[in-house]
């Protein structure tokens, strides 16, 4: 986890583990979204395109959506939803290919002309990773569990690390539509204060671990 000449906050990479869990191949998406929003009378989203990602929520309503999906899954004797944590996302995103800048490997991606003109894209318009988990580091910042503390790393717990019990900001991964550069590295991490809402955020789910 985290990249030696990557940023401070990146630093020191180590060695993690984490317990066995899923995760959800896709960010979560409008249509999903839309089950939520009329269960629990919400407003909708900024983007209407059934298959883009739910975006504009902030950490708050993402973990609203983990513990409704929770009940809804609960009458069927499912397991409990939630949001990954950083190590979680960081060891799905990579895909299998260890030590690797991006899911696909170590090379920028190229994309075509015309993409993320307006917001975010239809999920799973890329290649997925080799785990099959589409648009890891792209499209829309995803909102993980962990507070957030740039110097976490440092004193990091070796198995299922859960992030810092305090904080003001809330960890988030991946890249984002309205970044100049589209993509993020696996390593890379970012964060905001859970309350906030940008049109670049949004999340997708866990289970287990």
């Amino acid at each position: 986890m985290g990249q030696e000449n990557g940023r401070d906050d990146e630093r020191p990479a180590h060695r993690v583990t984490v317990a066995p869990f899923l995760l959800c191949r896709y960010q979560t998406t409008n249509a999903h979204w839309e089950a939520f929003r009329k269960a629990t009378g919400r407003e909708k989203l900024e983007f209407a395109h059934e298959t883009a990602p739910a975006a504009s929520v902030n950490w708050f309503d993402a973990m609203a959506y983990c513990r409704w999906l929770s009940a809804e899954w609960g009458r069927r004797g499912a397991l409990r939803a939630r949001l990954p944590t950083e190590a979680e996302w960081e060891f799905a995103a990579r895909g299998g290919l260890e030590g690797k800048l991006y899911p696909w490997g170590d090379a920028p991606r190229v994309y075509a002309a015309g993409r993320w003109q307006h917001g975010p894209e239809p999920v799973a318009t890329s290649e997925p990773n080799g785990y099959g988990l589409f648009d890891m580091c792209e499209n829309v910042h995803e909102w993980c569990s962990d507070w957030y503390d740039a110097g976490y790393y440092a004193v990091s717990p070796a198995e299922n690390p859960q992030g810092p019990a305090h904080g003001l900001r809330r960890a988030s991964r991946g890249g984002a539509w309205r970044h100049h550069i589209k993509f993020s590295r696996c390593a890379a991490r970012s964060s905001i204060p859970p309350e906030f809402r940008y049109a670049d955020y949004g999340f997708r789910v866990a289970v287990g671990g």
